[in-house]
Parts: C-alpha cells; structure tokens; sequence
C-alpha cells in the first residue's frame, strides 16, 4: 500500500543519515592527536657552601663617664669667688672656689703662736731636769723631785707636738678653703654663688666634673644569650681567637655609626634580678665630645667566628602553617624535596641556617611557586638565571590573556 511504502522509506533515511554521522565522528576521534605533556617547570637554585663568618649581635646600650667627682667643701664657710666657667674644660688641681680664709689664717696663726711658746719653755724644763738627775746621783734631792721635774720635761715636750699637730690641722684646713679639682674633665652647671654659706661634707654637691674622653658604654646582655654563647663556643660551633674580637662598633642614637671602634674591657659577673642580664662594659675614645654621659647607642659586640657558617637568602624560605621554616631542594634526580630548618638569626638580606641544611644542597631560590615536593623540574644556577626588565615583564601579557 502506498501510505506504508511512504513510513518505511523515512525510517530508510533516518538510518543512513545516523549511519553517516556516526561514520564521521569516529573518523574525526580518530584523526585527534593526544594533549601535549606540560613543560618541566624551571627553578633558579644556589649550591650551599660554608664559609667563615663572624657572628655579631646588636645591644642597646647607655654611655657613662669614665670619672665622675662631685665637688663638695671640706671646711664650714662662705664662698668668696668661683673661678670656673660652668660647662668648660677643667684640669686636675685647678682651683674651683675659694672660701672666706680669713677664720682658717687666725686658727693656723694661733696655733703657731701656741707652739712657739712651748718650744720656749723647753730648754728651761729641759735644764732642771737635767741638774736634778745630777743632784740624784749626790742624794742631794729626793726620788720625788726629780720624778717631778722629769716628768715637766715630757710633758714639755708632748706640748711642743701636740701644737705641731694643731699647726698641721690649721693649714690644711686654710689649704681646704681652696677648693681644687680632683680629675680633669668636664665641669656642669656649679649649684652655689658667690655668698653662699657651706659647710663640710653637705650633701649637696657644688659642682660635678665627669671625664667623658674616654667614656665607657655599658651594655646590658642577657643571661640565656650568655649561655647560647658559652655552649656554642663549648661545642666548637664558634671560636674567639685573636685581637679584634675585642673590638666593638657603635651606632648613635639616629642611627649612623661611631667614627671609632671600642674595647671590650670587661664582662660583670652579677646579675641583674630585675633584668635578668649581665652588663657588658666597653671603652671608647671620644675626642670629640660627640657622646655625653647618659646617651642611649647601640652596640655591635662581637660573638665569634663561625667557621662553617651555611648562609640562604631569605626569599628561599618558607613557612609552613604552623609558622616553621622550610625551604625546597632539588636531588641528583632533579626532583623537588622539601626540608625543615633550624634558622639561628638574619645575616643581612640571607638566614643563617643552624641545622637542616649542609653543603653542597641545591636550594631552589626563584620558582618556588612552580616547585611541589616530588615534581621534576629543570634547575638553572641563580647567577645564570636572566633577569628582565620589570617594566618590560609588566607589559608583556600571559599566556592564559592570550587565549
């Protein structure tokens, strides 16, 4: 019947177009080529190598005068003049102020009379003494008299040095109405005037000098950094040998360094129960007047010299979510590792590794954003590794921007 020949030659096409079709798309699967293999990433790597390394640590620290006199009188009196000038350069044995002599030149004057008049009665006392021992020897006078007269001649005679004594007394005291200094150095605002009344030994001082060329600067260390240091130098991880392990370089308070190296002069050994530290005293020269007693500077002392130190930049290192440094190396079979580290302190713009790292490991620098422990990458020596422009890196587009 014509109405099923119509039903059936459709369905006839239908299959040979879904025959077609499918003929097509195993040809077209068949001519499409497998995805390339991603590159190998490349990484800029730095072979580690020891080297010697003198290890130093910054401490705060306070400059003080190397002498410190407090100026105060010796002797109750008015100040008559003061011959210095407040801020100024002093010598030792320079007058500071004088005193009203005037009671001081009466007392020595007295004393002296006193003294002459004993020295005279001397030879008289002296002579009886004398006739009476005679007159012993003839019976002539009695054991009691001559007892007497001898003992009127020592009497005599501890008059003439007790008078010396009160002599002596009176002119240092005169000799003290002269205030002198005792140190050379600098002298500070004086705390008296012409006028003023003092007196011996007040609490008060009436001037200060300090003596700041040399002028010490002590610095505080604290007890654990003391024992690290001990216990590496024990260990043979450092060593202090030779001269220039004493010296110490300064910087100011804004920063900028000291023209001159210090000594080292000396280690305290009590420590501070507040603080917890040790003080570090050195000394340097100060020409100049730059440092003044007080000043706060930082001090870089010298610690030792490490002879196998294993330096890496800091741009290698990693943390890890628990905040502990790491960094990627790469095996003989050029394959990434990664490795934990123990940093001791930054040197620089590198860490100073402690442990984990030894030499001759190949520690991925660039690329550590490409590098996964276990990838194969290409490495490139960080010297050797080109470096583009960064305007000229900015302005170029990435390959996923092109597509």
């Amino acid at each position: 019947m014509p109405a099923d020949d119509g039903v059936g030659t459709t369905w006839v096409g239908v299959a040979v177009f879904v025959s077609i079709l499918a003929a097509l798309l195993v040809n077209g699967c068949g001519d499409r080529k497998p995805p390339p293999s991603p590159p190998v990433p490349e990484v800029a790597i730095l072979v580690i190598k020891a080297q010697e390394l003198m290890l130093t640590t910054e401490l705060p620290g306070r400059t003080s005068a190397f002498l410190v006199a407090e100026i105060r009188p010796q002797v109750n009196g008015i100040i008559k003049k003061r011959l210095f000038r407040e801020g100024s350069d002093v010598k030792g044995g320079q007058q500071l102020y004088q005193i009203d002599p005037a009671p001081f030149e009466a007392a020595l004057d007295s004393a002296g009379a006193a003294l002459a008049r004993s020295e005279a009665n001397l030879p008289a006392v002296r002579s009886k003494a004398e006739r009476y021992k005679a007159l012993l020897a003839e019976k002539a006078v009695s054991q009691q008299d001559y007892d007497d007269r001898e003992s009127a001649l020592k009497q005599a005679e501890a008059d003439i040095q007790y008078w010396k004594a009160a002599v002596e007394t009176a002119r240092i005291n005169l000799e003290y109405t002269r205030v002198i200094a005792p140190i050379s150095g600098r002298i500070g605002k004086s705390n008296v005037t012409d006028g003023a009344l003092v007196t011996a030994y007040q609490p008060v001082a009436l001037a200060t000098i300090q003596q700041i060329d040399p002028i010490y600067v002590d610095v505080p260390q604290s007890t654990s950094e003391l024992l690290r240091l001990k216990r590496h130098l024990d260990v043979g991880r450092l060593t202090q040998d030779g001269p220039e392990q004493k010296k110490v370089q300064l910087f100011l308070e804004d920063g900028t360094p000291y023209q001159s190296e210090g000594a080292l002069q000396f280690r305290d050994v009590t420590v501070d129960p507040t603080t917890g530290s040790v003080i570090l005293r050195i000394v340097f020269p100060n020409p100049e007047g730059v440092l003044l007693p007080g000043m706060f500077v930082r001090a870089r002392v010298k610690e030792g010299v490490n002879e196998k130190a294993i330096l890496v930049p800091q741009q290698s290192v990693m943390r890890d979510p628990k905040g502990n440094p790491f960094v990627f190396v790469v095996d003989g079979d050029n394959r990434v590792q990664q490795r934990m580290l123990t940093i001791d302190r930054a040197h620089g713009d590198k860490w100073l590794v402690a442990g984990g790292l030894s030499e001759g490991d190949r520690v991925v620098v660039e690329g550590t954003q490409r590098a996964r422990p276990g990838a194969l990458v290409k490495t490139v020596p960080l010297d050797e590794k080109p470096q583009a422009p960064k305007t000229a890196t900015q302005a170029q587009p990435s390959e996923a921007s092109k597509r």
